[in-house]
């Protein structure tokens, strides 16, 4: 479904709204979904389907996946947790996998930026390396 202009400008005035010191706050979310809802307003469910994807843009570059080959040790989270803290700020969700396919070594995802220092992404940029061109 293709968004009007103004049905984007007016989520994005939406989405500024429910931000509290730079940080979205799920309270105001739904206070102001369930606004729109109940005024209809032109072009509501744009508005809605926009102000969703800004949500979920938010939501994922706000989301910090940290994926090990064998489980972290406490002081090795703490370090990873205060440097992803200082590069992203503190409204941060950071969550710890275990992924044995990485055979070694960690990788990092936070929104679209990957730090990946995973011996399996060694391997294959090893075997592209190798590979006949």
């Amino acid at each position: 479904m293709k968004v009007s202009k103004q049905a984007r400008r007016d989520a994005k005035l939406l989405f500024k709204g429910c931000l509290k010191n730079g940080v979205l706050q799920e309270v105001s979310v739904t206070k102001t979904v369930q606004a729109v809802v109940d005024r209809k307003p032109r072009a509501y469910i744009q508005i809605l389907n926009h102000l969703l994807k800004l949500v979920k843009t938010d939501i994922h570059s706000r989301t910090a996946r940290i994926e090990s080959a064998d489980s972290l040790d406490d002081a090795t989270r703490e370090s990873v947790e205060k440097l992803l803290v200082d590069r992203y700020g503190t409204s941060l969700m950071i969550s710890f996998d275990v992924n044995p396919a990485l055979i070694g070594g960690m990788r990092i995802q936070v929104g679209s930026d990957v730090y990946d220092a995973s011996i399996r992404s060694r391997l294959q940029k090893i075997e592209e390396s190798f590979a006949v061109k």
